[in-house]
């Protein structure tokens, strides 16, 4: 295993991990002095159909609509909150997995990569992913459903999920790899003890 690369592959991750810790930072904080309008898009009304003078198009064309795009002007501590849910939530992830994921590389730089610590870390990694990408989405898709329920009553808001929840596998997999090598490691310990 190169060190040179995993080294820099170490350094770049803990970079992106304070840049993602400090842009949660730094919204959370100018989002909540920011007086300014709050919006939200929805798509709730997809394929709703636009009255005729709502497009230039051709003859025999039907236009639908595919989103919506609401703004408040004054909006409410709530309504600001809620745009904050729907924004924050994927930073604080993003600079946890990354952080973690910069720790996994350093020990594996330290200590070698089958080692009881870099299974650990793999496992640990894992599961921050598996569990972190489901509640990520449900607090950032639940703020976004309430900011738009907020706005146009007739929506309604209840719990969603949004982003890519495919990354649960990834994890599920980190997991099962981390626990996978901590058998190796156990194995190894005792062929050595043996010997």
């Amino acid at each position: 295993m190169t060190t040179r690369l995993t080294g820099i592959l170490a350094s770049v991750t803990f970079f992106l991990a304070v840049l993602c810790g400090l842009a949660f930072l730094g919204t959370a904080v100018t989002h909540m002095l920011d007086d300014g309008a709050v919006c939200v898009q929805t798509d709730f009304w997809r394929n709703a159909s636009l009255g005729p003078d709502g497009l230039p198009v051709g003859e025999g064309v039907k236009a639908s609509s595919s989103a919506a795009r609401l703004c408040q002007d004054d909006p409410s501590p709530g309504q600001r909150a809620a745009d904050l849910g729907g924004r924050l939530p994927w930073l604080l992830f993003g600079a946890l997995a990354l952080l973690l994921f910069s720790r996994l590389l350093k020990a594996v730089l330290l200590r070698g990569p089958f080692t009881d610590v870099v299974a650990h870390r793999l496992t640990l990694l894992g599961w921050c992913v598996a569990v972190g990408t489901p509640l990520a989405g449900l607090v950032a898709g639940w703020s976004q459903s309430w900011l738009v329920g907020s706005m146009a009553p007739i929506v309604g808001s209840g719990p969603t999920l949004s982003g890519p929840l495919v990354l649960v596998l990834a994890g599920l997999a980190a997991v099962i790899m981390g626990r996978i090598m901590r058998e190796g490691v156990r194995m190894r310990e005792d062929l050595e003890g043996t010997i």
